[in-house]
């Protein structure tokens, strides 16, 4: 049975959720599943944007076949060639002798590097700023390059406003029921995802969606289409989403505020965290969080360190080197460009190493960190010297908040 649902006048979301999959991309959890968007125009053509992942393959055909209610389907405009998106490619080719597929030059690289179905007569090339005219409407199309593959693009149609995002905008998470933002509490059902899906699988290309930012602002939008999530269709949701990514591309905290991100493998050095917590707590410091990097995936704290302005990181030796749950933590983030950020650290040490070197070559002010306070060395376990100086740091903090 069918499951399209009314997007706009003649536009019908037509993609499928998946609840069963635990783990997108085989890497970051998955709680409540994931959507993938798919969207079909009814106009004097018929135009596809995007497909599916193969898992949900015959629901989103037959949501295709469903909308188009024994029409043909002219276009297939390919708005990004990641697998989630464009797995169902070839079955749409064969099923449809007279479709077209519009994409870039590197669409169809990629497009002939995953697939052996290749006929390149019925490929469509754009170019940034090319329109297409579909009857009452309009599509035009913008390279977004790097947000977050290289031949990615997105699709505005010209006549409602309507902006078809690709990855961009996206979110974990299936939808239930309920396709618009507006029907939703965005702050407790959308925003932390919407987070941690940007943090993880955008962040490090912030520099690309400044500028796709940019280019888009010349442009009224009275929807967004992402391809993962719900839409966004009030002024209110579209201004907000779009100042979320304004901050999270350009590296601005959210919240003024202390994450003390530790680990530990006796308590020692969590025992340590918790104290400066508390003195930060009795400094009038809210919002604090402290997060164990041994109980809570790292696409998780990732997803913490875009929001926080000041981070404290606490990790003991481990075979000589930095304890290494933290340090792959760490390595993880400065690979997808974190930066921009108030640092303190905390090392523990039995017997020697050096974790505490380790961490002060990651965060440095040459690769866009600011220390507060001085680096506290632990030896084995809290007395009263390391508990002075966390007091100190501390106040340290709490002086540059």
């Amino acid at each position: 049975m069918h499951l399209n649902q009314l997007v706009a006048p003649d536009i019908y979301w037509v993609g499928d959720n998946d609840r069963r999959i635990t783990k997108f991309e085989n890497l970051f959890p998955l709680t409540e599943g994931i959507s993938y968007n798919s969207y079909l125009i009814l106009d004097e053509k018929t135009v596809l944007l995007d497909t599916v992942d193969a898992a949900v393959t015959r629901q989103f055909l037959d949501n295709v076949l469903s909308a188009l209610d024994g029409r043909d389907l002219d276009y297939l405009v390919i708005n990004h060639m990641e697998p989630d998106h464009c797995a169902n490619i070839e079955a749409l080719l064969m099923k449809f002798p007279n479709l077209t597929l519009i994409g870039n030059t590197k669409t169809f690289q990629l497009y002939e590097q995953f697939y052996d179905f290749h006929d390149s007569s019925r490929y469509q090339l754009v170019k940034d700023g090319e329109e297409l005219n579909i009857g009452k409407r309009t599509l035009k199309f913008f390279l977004t390059p790097m947000v977050h593959w290289p031949e990615v693009m997105m699709t505005y149609e010209i006549n409602s406003k309507i902006l078809f995002s690709a990855d961009g905008f996206g979110t974990f998470g299936a939808l239930n029921g309920n396709l618009f933002v507006d029907e939703l509490n965005f702050n407790e059902r959308i925003l932390s995802e919407a987070r941690r899906y940007y943090a993880n699988i955008i962040g490090k290309f912030g520099a690309n969606v400044l500028a796709t930012l940019k280019k888009l602002s010349d442009f009224e939008i009275k929807m967004i289409c992402s391809l993962h999530g719900p839409i966004y269709r009030t002024p209110e949701d579209i201004t907000m989403i779009l100042d979320y990514y304004q901050k999270w591309a350009s590296l601005t905290p959210e919240l003024n505020s202390v994450l003390i991100v530790y680990g530990s493998m006796y308590g020692n050095t969590e025992n340590a965290a918790y104290y400066l917590a508390s003195k930060l707590a009795e400094h009038k410091v809210h919002d604090l969080r402290l997060i164990d990097v041994s109980g809570v995936d790292a696409s998780f704290i990732i997803s913490e360190l875009w929001r926080y302005s000041h981070v404290v990181f606490a990790g003991p030796n481990y075979n000589t080197e930095l304890y290494f749950k933290l340090d792959n933590l760490i390595r993880e983030a400065l690979a997808l460009n974190f930066k921009k950020r108030k640092v303190s650290l905390i090392s523990n040490l039995s017997w020697g190493g050096k974790a505490l070197k380790t961490l002060q070559e990651y965060f440095n002010e040459a690769k866009g960190f600011e220390m507060i306070g001085d680096p506290v060395t632990i030896k084995s376990a809290l007395k009263s010297d390391s508990a002075l100086a966390l007091d100190t740091l501390a106040q340290a903090i709490k002086d540059s908040l």
